[in-house]
């Protein structure tokens, strides 16, 4: 690579249930991606809301879910240092890289497959969800899973000390500040996430019904974390307790929908970086993806652990 910048209702998936040793070492590794230190949740920043399109932030969160550990903010901080998010006006570097993310043809290639969803087939560099997943999938082949060498997973995107250092400066840039999950909340964020892929079930509770839905995964998720909450989405809303609307939200806490307080008919799992793990509806399996806090049917969020739940 070469830069040309200078500067919702539930479900599990099978193979979890069928390894439930290989579900502990998920949720392991998801907790400890959520404790403090870890920008992996992060937040987008005021800076970062302002810097980057709104369709490349998402592509960017999206991306990053290639490499379990690997902030979207690297991502992010790479599209930025390499074409300042896919502005510059030719993507062609002196080096030959093109593209979004300044791929050369056949290091983009080692990279392109499978094609991620909403790519192009066959894959291209030119492209953005196939550029930014392949980016993913190389710092991951490189030592960023887990965050175990960033450093170097990040130089051999591209050879130079400096570059690594600027990518980091930008990546702390786009992360906010956010409140860090206590323990509780971190197992419950890695239970519902070891269930994406799961098929929904109305009135599921998990593995004996064959799924979940929305307030089924939410109280199952706690269970697992020690914390006792009601089963029916509108009971955990009445738990509480609830958050002011000016609180940032954080890993774990629950978000609500409905047409009213009074009549809440979803609830899903915020996750941090602005997603949530949800099961939306019958034929739709368990997923995480934006958490929809400003559309109209939202309805506020509470945080089991902080004392309105046991």
């Amino acid at each position: 690579m070469s830069s040309l910048i200078t500067k919702t209702v539930t479900g599990v998936g099978c193979t979890v249930l069928a390894l439930p040793v290989l579900a502990a070492l998920v949720i392991t590794a998801a907790i400890g991606s959520l404790l403090p230190g870890s920008s992996v949740s992060a937040a987008p920043s005021k800076h970062a809301l302002t810097d980057i399109p709104p369709h490349m932030l998402a592509l960017y969160q999206r991306g990053a879910l290639e490499c379990p550990g690997l902030s979207w903010t690297v991502l992010a901080a790479i599209g930025k240092v390499e074409t300042d998010h896919a502005r510059h006006p030719t993507m062609v570097s002196s080096a030959g890289a093109v593209g979004p993310m300044q791929f050369l043809p056949s290091t983009f290639n080692a990279y392109a497959h499978p094609v991620p969803p909403g790519g192009k087939n066959p894959p291209t560099p030119w492209d953005p969800v196939d550029a930014v997943h392949a980016a993913a999938r190389l710092l991951c082949a490189n030592g960023a899973q887990g965050g175990r060498n960033l450093r170097r997973a990040i130089w051999h995107y591209n050879h130079s000390d400096a570059y690594v250092d600027e990518v980091l400066k930008i990546a702390s840039e786009y992360g906010a500040a956010s409140p860090a999950p206590n323990q509780a909340a971190a197992r419950a964020v890695a239970f519902a996430r070891a269930q994406i892929g799961t098929p929904y079930v109305w009135g599921g509770d998990g593995p004996a019904e064959g799924g979940f839905d929305c307030s089924g995964l939410t109280q199952a998720a706690y269970r697992a974390a020690g914390v006792t909450i009601p089963r029916i989405a509108q009971a955990q809303y009445d738990a509480g307790p609830r958050l002011p609307n000016s609180t940032p939200l954080a890993p774990g806490d629950l978000l609500f929908f409905g047409t009213s307080p009074r009549n809440i008919t979803h609830v899903a799992l915020y996750t941090g970086g602005g997603r949530a793990v949800d099961a939306p509806r019958p034929g739709v399996v368990v997923r995480e993806g934006p958490a929809a806090i400003h559309t109209a049917s939202f309805q506020g969020a509470t945080r089991p652990t902080a004392g309105g739940a046991r």
